[in-house]
């Protein structure tokens, strides 16, 4: 099996296939929100949060869903053809002035000020090809950009899932079918990613018509 190097060969590898993938295929997702985004968003309100920020946002079905719910969205994605795809749809729909949108590859520090948002919503980025350490660091800049009682909201593929140990393996928990790296998360990983946060809820569900097996994770920051 091979392992995960620290070159970023797999991650460039991927960058190039989701862009090349979203070239292909505009609007892939479609435009109805995810069932995590429709949760997250009820979440969202109950926190009081006004100002939410996508990563991995794609070309955007969430972050506009999110923006005609009535919150200010920042997206980000790694791909700056799904990103100016999501930029166009904003402005069709009459929204673009609550939605902005940036290109970030998350192995990167986030490009934003310290407790700048209210939520951050990221729906199958965590589990995507990362390394363990490059998943803790992320959630460390997440936290960093969130307000005192901010909410994070994530989803990822877990390790029950049926492409979980088929494919590719990359070391770390990923594994690559079809062209797309996977990391699958066990429990383990979950709870240590909650470290000092306030852990609200790990839902276990299923979508697509694998179906593909995730955990939906709400986490706060502390009020101090």
């Amino acid at each position: 099996m091979d392992s995960v190097t620290d070159d970023g060969t797999l991650g460039e590898g991927q960058r190039a296939h989701w862009e090349r993938t979203y070239g292909e295929h505009p609007g892939m997702y479609g435009e109805r929100p995810s069932d995590a985004a429709v949760h997250a968003a009820g979440v969202f309100l109950d926190a009081g949060a006004t100002d939410v920020l996508e990563l991995g946002a794609g070309h955007g079905r969430d972050a506009l869903f999110f923006a005609r719910e009535g919150f200010s969205v920042h997206a980000t994605d790694f791909s700056p053809v799904a990103i100016e795809q999501l930029r166009a749809a904003a402005r069709e729909q009459g929204i673009a002035r609550r939605v902005t949108g940036a290109v970030q590859d998350v192995r990167e520090p986030l490009r934003l000020p310290d407790a700048s948002f209210d939520a951050v919503f990221a729906h199958m980025l965590l589990c995507m090809a990362l390394s363990t350490a490059e998943i803790h660091r992320l959630v460390g800049e997440v936290r960093r950009v969130l307000r005192p009682g901010g909410v994070f909201v994530y989803t990822v593929r877990h390790t029950g899932d049926a492409h979980f140990g088929a494919g590719t393996g990359h070391g770390d928990d990923i594994w690559e079918h079809g062209g797309f790296a996977v990391h699958f998360f066990s429990r383990e990983l979950v709870d240590a990613l909650a470290g000092d946060w306030v852990l609200d809820e790990v839902h276990a569900f299923e979508e697509g018509q694998l179906p593909r097996r995730l955990w939906r994770v709400t986490q706060s920051v502390p009020v101090t």
